[in-house]
């Protein structure tokens, strides 16, 4: 059985969980077998994950559970996996899942591929996956072949897929530890999606000038939904705030579209976000290296581009 780990946030589901499922219910597909999905903590619609493919959802409803500690997650999750007899275990691969997919490899002594970006091919039982390595240059191929199996999935590497109807949610009965760290306040970003789930993304260098330039992004980002994000220099000098910084020193991220305006092309920029599907630089500097990993370019001062770009945007989405 393929077990998925649907992360939330606040009770609330994610486009993120979604992939999940859909991953996990096309690997169990391949193997010939059931896709199941376990909930923790307080949550709400957990039964919306078998339109994705899980046919089974558990719950370990425990308040405990509400704020994550990565070691109480581990014993609980590797607890449910061995009572439902899951060999194949499936997480997002964010902040939460980078801290669970290796401690729940010691504990269950099983093969573990972080960060997959493909559904995997299956051979004789074992799974082949592949993930980006060397900061997005090569691509490795993972071959499990332990009796258990553990995979994160990059976000925006496949799209959710309805397969289903909603399920029925059954509550699952396992042992909560006492956590050793006591969670005193939670301070997250609200109101916008988080970076590493973003389908588009704009961001803003250091050829922005300045903070109090900002809305020249910001006007094309809100017109085109998309979220707004920025290189280290800018982080570094206070213009935009740390959780904008996109890079190998900050957020790795894969949208369908980045936007990058006035950014040169460190290569630890580039590290972070060359995985994205369509990459378009905009930077007056014809020599920028950020042109060199770009689908498109545009070699011109973005205080004149970005504008008439966001007013064509405008009009084409008043004409359709």
């Amino acid at each position: 059985m393929i077990l998925v780990i649907a992360e939330h946030h606040k009770g609330q589901f994610k486009k993120a969980a979604f992939e999940a499922v859909t991953y996990g219910y096309k690997t169990a597909q391949a193997l010939d077998t059931d896709c199941a999905a376990l909930t923790l903590g307080a949550v709400t619609g957990a039964e919306e994950l078998g339109k994705y493919g899980a046919s089974n959802i558990y719950h370990v409803a425990d308040a405990a559970l509400n704020d994550f500690d990565s070691q109480v997650y581990t014993s609980v999750i590797a607890e449910a996996a061995q009572q439902l007899g899951a060999t194949v275990l499936v997480l997002n691969h964010s902040a939460n899942g980078k801290a669970l997919v290796g401690r729940l490899a010691a504990r269950l002594n099983a093969a573990s591929a972080p960060g997959v970006n493909s559904l995997p091919m299956v051979t004789n039982g074992n799974l082949r996956v592949k993930k980006s390595v060397y900061s997005g240059k090569a691509i490795a191929e993972l071959e499990l072949k332990s009796p258990v199996k553990i995979i994160s999935v990059m976000g925006n590497s496949l799209q959710p897929q309805g397969t289903g109807e909603a399920g029925t949610v059954k509550t699952l009965n396992v042992t909560v530890p006492q956590a050793r760290v006591k969670v005193k306040e939670v301070k997250q970003v609200e109101g916008i999606v988080p970076l590493p789930e973003a389908e588009i993304v704009v961001s803003g260098g250091r050829g922005l000038k300045g903070p109090e330039n900002w809305g020249v992004l910001e006007e094309l980002a809100e017109t085109i939904g998309a979220t707004t994000a920025c290189s280290r220099p800018v982080a570094d000098a206070h213009w935009r705030p740390h959780h904008e910084h996109v890079g190998q020193t900050g957020i790795a991220i894969r949208p369908n579209l980045y936007i990058a305006l006035g950014i040169s092309g460190a290569i630890q920029h580039l590290a972070g976000v060359n995985n994205s599907k369509t990459i378009v630089v905009i930077n007056k500097d014809p020599e920028a290296p950020f042109f060199k990993a770009a689908d498109y370019g545009v070699t011109g001062d973005l205080f004149e581009i970005v504008p008439r770009l966001t007013e064509a945007f405008k009009k084409f989405k008043a004409e359709h």
